[in-house]
């Protein structure tokens, strides 16, 4: 029997990326599409499967071999791709009829799971789930930033059509899970642990140079770690300088100048070069104030740069080992690594490419939210 891919960060980032594609007009033969997708995702929640496992079979039926369960991330990320699809249709005269009888029953759902079950991810209640790489049952940034995006989307899309009675359990949860996010910040080392358990070092793939976790309208929050943040740019340099010696196409590069990537250093199995890891979106910003968090990255480009100067956008990183196709390269040998890829290397070459090409996609945020974090509890401890 075969299975469909994973439904998770595979199938869905790249469902992200078809609804960015029509919502931004690169593509207008694809609603069809997107609402036959939907569709199959509103059949495959009535499923009975493991925690909401991401993987099914192509009949429809729950993938019950060995595999990775619970994984939490799959409803916050259908959730953030079929709000976009649904504030472009509210947007572009489609009234509220079809989002709120089609579309929110479907984001409901899911919205609702992760209001219930964002905190059995991480220590609250000691019961964590698998990472995106479905490797490590231990509590997740990743999943952590992806179910706080979502739980903020969903308070938005459902005082838009009216549908106010989630809105008190979604700001109270996600208020608590973006206190909880503050705890995967490391001070000292400069980095946010991407996730706690498998005896890793913490440095690894993180969504703000990822997944598209932009809040153009809400600046540049360092709180929910956007990319232009100072602790996200210092998480990009811990972690690009982590590849620098221990992959050989690495070899003689300068220590100010971009190199190959991967999913994280102790990464085994998977030796291919990732797409590009970016802070290219420093340049709609046009400056930014040196920190001390962020100092260290910014004076790889600049010796001079001091601590509360502003800077204008630093070299753009350079895709140099991910082909046109998206298709990426060996770590060892720079060739074309072996078979198709994942659809999230496909997925987040296009929108690097979109980037380097001044395309930007739906944001999230809202305008003057306080860029601090007020923790209404104390008993988030540090794993």
């Amino acid at each position: 029997m075969c299975e469909l891919s994973d439904w998770s960060e595979n199938a869905i980032d790249s469902e992200a990326r078809v609804i960015d594609q029509f919502t931004t007009g690169a593509d207008d033969s694809l609603r069809t599409l997107i609402n036959r997708v939907i569709n199959a995702e509103a059949t495959l929640q009535q499923v009975s499967n493991s925690s909401w496992t991401p993987k099914f079979n192509i009949n429809e039926t729950a993938f019950t071999d060995a595999w990775g369960r619970p994984q939490r991330d799959g409803p916050a990320l259908r959730s953030t791709a079929i709000i976009t699809y649904a504030n472009w249709l509210l947007a572009n005269g489609n009234g509220t009829s079809f989002v709120t009888n089609n579309l929110w029953p479907i984001l409901k759902l899911d919205l609702d799971y992760v209001m219930n079950s964002w905190n059995l991810s991480g220590p609250l209640t000691h019961i964590p789930s698998f990472d995106l790489r479905e490797e490590v049952n231990s509590s997740s940034f990743f999943t952590t930033a992806v179910q706080h995006r979502a739980l903020r989307e969903g308070i938005a899309l459902a005082n838009k059509i009216g549908q106010t009675s989630v809105v008190s359990g979604y700001t109270t949860q996600a208020s608590n899970a973006l206190c909880f996010l503050q705890s995967y910040w490391n001070p000292s080392a400069g980095y946010m642990t991407a996730n706690t358990g498998g005896g890793r070092s913490g440095k690894g793939t993180i969504p703000p140079h990822l997944h598209p976790q932009l809040r153009p309208r809400g600046g540049l929050r360092a709180t929910t770690f956007q990319p232009c943040s100072d602790k996200a740019l210092s998480n990009l340099k811990v972690y690009v300088d982590s590849f620098r010696s221990i992959y050989i196409v690495n070899s003689g590069i300068a220590s100010n100048v971009a190199v190959a990537t991967g999913q994280y250093p102790e990464d085994s199995y998977y030796k291919a070069t990732r797409a590009l890891r970016r802070a290219d979106r420093v340049g709609q910003q046009g400056s930014l104030d040196v920190t001390a968090t962020s100092l260290a990255f910014f004076r790889q480009f600049d010796s001079s740069v001091g601590h509360g100067h502003p800077t204008s956008r630093p070299p753009v990183v350079n895709a140099k080992h991910t082909y046109s196709s998206g298709r990426s390269r060996r770590s060892s040998t720079g060739a074309r690594a072996a078979g198709a890829g994942p659809t999230w290397s496909y997925a987040a070459a296009l929108t690097s490419f979109a980037a380097r090409e001044g395309k930007t996609f739906a944001g999230w945020g809202v305008k003057g939210r306080p860029g601090h974090v007020q923790c209404l509890r104390d008993d988030h401890p540090r794993w």
